[in-house]
């Protein structure tokens, strides 16, 4: 029998599949979904704005498709967490913010509407640290955000939201979006699957669609699934000069990695690592030698430089457009976005130029090296997480007995936003003491998304997915 739970955490793609069969209901999916997202809430409180009687609406026209044989979408009946800080019109997003005054969105974001088309309904959005410039999820408007796995914990951020929402059953989906490790650091924190695509893969909005930074993305409980919905939002869009053309549609089906050369670095050259990180990131090293690819540990040569510059980068740009609201609206702001604000308004020409520098030379050695293996693997984060309610204003960081940078110092994700051209994905590699799921990164080529999700789906075929019994999912 299959219970309201097994309905909650089934893979977005056997729930497709069994839709098309007629032996299951999107009605009944929806239903389970929404009496788990309120039975989760108080403790989780991984969404903002719910659309649960909207969906409902939606899922019952969804099920009366399948029933007669209509065509369907590649998302229908699905329910999909989007992260609140897009549009969707006629619908509110606040960005995590009390400035936002629940602005009502004019137009619908291209991969919002991508989604939509596809039959995906939106039953929520996921919550975000305020304008999404924090790795943890809590602001001033919405509360704390907390990880399924720990409570005591972040879910990380800013999409952390949406990796609450899946590791907690509440979607069977959900996007995100990365600027800094933002897909990538809750992904780790959570157990989950997320992708960094390369720069211009997939849309994004205005002006930050021309920051070569930022990309928007998917997670998931699975590799499939991640593919499921980034085959959705991928593709060139007449809003946006920065999408690449044609529309890439990665296969579901992979040869395997027998033979592949893979790089491995377990500090980028300059990161302090967590023991369970370390740990995990070994096991998931000998999982690939398992099968039959060659694991080599190598030097990158980058130093400390990097990320400085990642953070000078942000600041130049991000920081100093929210700079703007700081004379009328700092009083109202978080302490983590108005020193954000603060840091950016302090940016000079001269530190953007030289951030451009640097990345230059990191990719003067991961090029070639790319060039030698097929792909670099790395832990995504440097530590599991950091407590719920962590103010980087306020707090410190300490890895092995060593301060960090109470920001982005405790994640390893900023380098590949830096080197923006190449695919990223985050997969789990175990759990940490604290019970907080503990991530890797493979990094391919430029452009070359196929070669992560190969390398992807090999690990997790030899692995087993996670989430598929109560003994891979949080207790709750």
């Amino acid at each position: 029998m299959t219970t309201d739970l097994d309905l909650c955490y089934m893979p977005a793609s056997e729930a497709l599949r069994l839709f098309k069969a007629k032996e299951l209901s999107p009605v009944e999916l929806m239903q389970a979904t929404i009496r788990r997202a309120e039975a989760t809430k108080p403790t989780i409180n991984c969404f903002t704005f719910t659309h649960f009687d909207e969906a409902m609406d939606l899922a019952r026209k969804a099920e009366a498709k399948y029933a007669r044989g209509a065509r369907t979408g590649a998302l229908e009946g699905l329910p999909i967490g989007i992260k609140d800080e897009s549009y969707i019109k006629g619908k509110p997003t606040s960005n995590g913010s009390l400035l936002s005054k629940d602005a009502i969105g004019g137009h619908t974001s291209t991969m919002n509407e991508r989604i939509i088309k596809a039959g995906g309904i939106v039953h929520a959005r996921t919550a975000t640290p305020e304008f999404s410039c924090a790795g943890y999820t809590w602001s001033r408007r919405w509360g704390v955000t907390r990880n399924p796995w720990n409570r005591d914990f972040t879910p990380g951020g800013s999409s952390g939201g949406a990796a609450a929402t899946l590791a907690s059953g509440t979607s069977s989906i959900a996007t995100g979006s990365d600027i800094a490790g933002s897909i990538r650091i809750p992904a780790s924190a959570c157990g989950l699957v997320g992708f960094k695509p390369p720069y211009g893969r997939n849309p994004d909005e205005p002006p930050f669609n021309l920051d070569f930074y930022c990309h928007t993305g998917p997670l998931a409980r699975n590799v499939g699934d991640a593919i499921l919905l980034q085959n959705v939002m991928a593709g060139p869009s007449p809003l946006d000069i920065a999408t690449l053309r044609p529309k890439l549609r990665l296969p579901l089906d992979y040869k395997p990695i027998k033979g592949w050369k893979i790089a491995f670095s377990m500090d980028l050259g300059s990161f302090e690592v967590d023991p369970d990180v370390r740990k995990n990131t070994l096991a998931a090293c000998d999982v690939f030698r398992s099968l039959g690819a060659t694991v080599e540990e190598v030097d990158l040569g980058w130093g400390d430089d990097v990320l400085k510059a990642g953070m000078a980068y942000l600041e130049h740009l991000f920081g100093a457009s929210l700079s703007q609201l700081l004379k009328e609206h700092g009083k109202d702001m978080t302490t983590y976005a108005r020193q954000f604000a603060e840091d950016g308004q302090k940016s000079k020409a001269t530190d953007f130029v030289a951030t451009l520098e640097v990345a230059a030379r990191m990719y003067q050695t991961l090029g070639p090296l790319l060039e030698t293996y097929d792909v670099l693997i790395c832990p995504t984060n440097a530590l599991p997480s950091v407590p719920a309610e962590f103010d980087q204003t306020t707090g410190t960081v300490e890895i092995n007995g060593k301060q960090v940078n109470p920001s982005l110092g405790w994640v390893m994700t900023t380098p590949f936003n830096m080197l923006s051209r190449c695919p990223v994905l985050s997969i789990p590699s175990g759990r940490a003491a604290s019970g907080v799921p503990t991530g890797i990164q493979i990094v391919g080529r430029t452009y070359c998304d196929a070669d992560v999700f190969r390398a992807a789906m090999a690990y997790e075929t030899a692995k087993g997915q996670w989430y598929t019994n109560t003994e891979t999912r949080p207790s709750l």
